[in-house]
């Protein structure tokens, strides 16, 4: 029999699903350094296949739970920007397909920048309706961060273009008249919540870069309106803008 190039036993290997494959045990069998490197790296990719099969089932439970009782439309409810100096409150309410799948989704801090990105635009593509609340820091002033989180969440769900029959919310009781689980954590424990937290976090970061590029001087592409020595040392320097939150320390003690 031929002896089979490196380039074809890749490609071999990208078929094949499990060790059982007679393909892959004829594989085992080749002592070439080459082929047993590409055998290794295999089987950590199914390793990691698995884990994140593993995660998903896991952040699938609420979700399941819900279904066998016949609830479909599930709005997964998360927010971010409690935190920053400046910037508004931004949450998103995300309804999913009962088969939908994204491997690695998360709660959204846990990923890097061009993950969410990726993730958010598939989200997109496959969600069965996304809503967003924007809570703008004059605002935040006005009622406090708390009540400008719920506020916003509220927004986001009243926007959705299907209503939900059951909300899945990331450490959050909201006054509506919709059957609600409040979840701590929720963003790493449930499906729902953690694509609502990447969408809230995508929003908002490209909001905030766009306010970067109307003050170039204070950074907010870079840090998103949290209160960086970068931050704090440019509200110095320059002063307080209109999207700053003025009930934040420590800009109130410069008001």
């Amino acid at each position: 029999m031929a002896v089979r190039t490196i380039k074809l036993i890749k490609l071999l290997l990208e078929e094949i699903e499990t060790e059982q494959d007679q393909c892959f045990i004829e594989l085992l069998q080749d002592e070439r350094k080459g082929v047993q490197k590409l055998i290794a790296s295999w089987r950590k990719q199914k390793q990691l296949q698995q884990q994140d099969q593993q995660l998903f089932s896991y952040m699938s439970a609420y979700e399941k739970a819900l279904r066998s009782q016949g609830i479909t439309l599930i709005a997964g409810v998360d927010e971010v920007g409690r935190g920053p100096l400046a910037g508004p409150v931004v949450a998103a309410a995300v309804i999913l397909p009962g088969n939908f799948y994204l491997a690695g989704l998360n709660d959204s801090k846990k990923l890097s920048e061009a993950k969410r990105e990726a993730f958010f635009s598939i989200i997109q593509e496959q969600a069965l309706a996304i809503g967003i609340g924007v809570i703008s820091a004059e605002e935040i002033d006005e009622i406090n961060v708390y009540e400008a989180t719920k506020k916003a969440m509220i927004e986001a769900i009243g926007s959705l273009s299907i209503s939900p029959q059951h909300l899945l919310i990331d450490a959050m009781k909201l006054p509506l008249p919709i059957a609600q689980t409040s979840i701590i954590k929720g963003d790493a424990k449930s499906i729902s919540i953690s694509a609502a937290s990447v969408v809230a976090k995508v929003t908002r970061d490209r909001m905030m870069k766009e306010l970067g590029l109307r003050y170039p001087q204070y950074g907010f592409e870079k840090h998103a309106g949290y209160g960086t020595k970068e931050h704090l040392a440019a509200i110095e320097h320059h002063g307080i803008l209109p999207e700053h939150r003025k009930s934040f320390a420590p800009i109130k003690h410069m008001v």
